[in-house]
């Protein structure tokens, strides 16, 4: 049985980049939540009928995740979801704890008014989701607090890098998320960073995500 399309939003200047962007962020988001997984087999037409665009946007999109070491390239075998490797966590937290330490601070500096308004939405949706929340819904708050704290150094170099380190570890979280107590107190850890970013302060922003990285990467580690 088919399996139906996604409603992947058409823009109004519908161009392939356009909907090879939305493939990729949809494949994306299928490898990182493990939907494909590890080392399965990737069926092009299989994608296609799923997120209900053509051939070209589907191939542009796995040749970027290809490029961000998500799906692996064999010749005349095809194309596979790359492996989970549960022992780069220690690699990954080490980067992270520097990178985004430092990208904490920036985004204190730098954040415009229009970025500190999202900052408040956050926080207020922190707020509302003490013990209303299910695993997945933190996992999603998780990612979204992040990648605006990535935007708000108005890097973009520097932003495209922190997202795929974070994508690699987010990996690992839904490998181990049947194992795994809880994280609602991790996730809730950046209260004190959104606020730290908010009130211009880099040195407080920086401490709370160095904590929050390798607070995250201890309770990873006891269950795996």
């Amino acid at each position: 049985m088919t399996t139906p399309a996604l409603p992947i939003h058409q823009p109004e200047a519908a161009d392939a980049r356009s909907l090879a962007d939305q493939a990729y962020y949809r494949i994306r988001e299928l490898i990182v939540s493990l939907e494909l997984p590890p080392g399965s087999l990737i069926s092009e037409r299989e994608l296609q009928e799923r997120l209900g665009v053509g051939r070209t946007p589907v191939r542009e999109a796995l040749r970027d995740l290809a490029r961000e070491s998500l799906v692996e390239v064999y010749p005349r075998r095809g194309m596979f979801v790359s492996g989970v490797d549960v022992g780069d966590l220690a690699g990954l937290s080490e980067v992270r704890a520097i990178v985004e330490t430092h990208a904490a601070g920036l985004a204190a500096k730098r954040a415009t008014d229009t970025d500190r308004q999202t900052i408040a939405e956050l926080l207020d949706e922190l707020n509302a989701a003490e013990g209303e929340q299910g695993e997945r819904d933190l996992i999603d708050l998780d990612q979204r607090i992040h990648r605006h704290v990535y935007r708000c150094t108005h890097n973009s170099f520097l932003e495209a890098t922190l997202n795929e380190y974070y994508v690699l570890t987010l990996r690992i979280w839904f490998l181990a998320l049947d194992r795994v107590a809880r994280l609602d107190d991790a996730v809730r850890e950046h209260r004190e960073l959104l606020e730290a970013i908010r009130d211009r302060d880099p040195a407080r922003a920086e401490d709370a995500m160095r904590r929050h990285v390798l607070g995250f990467e201890q309770a990873i580690r006891r269950v795996l």
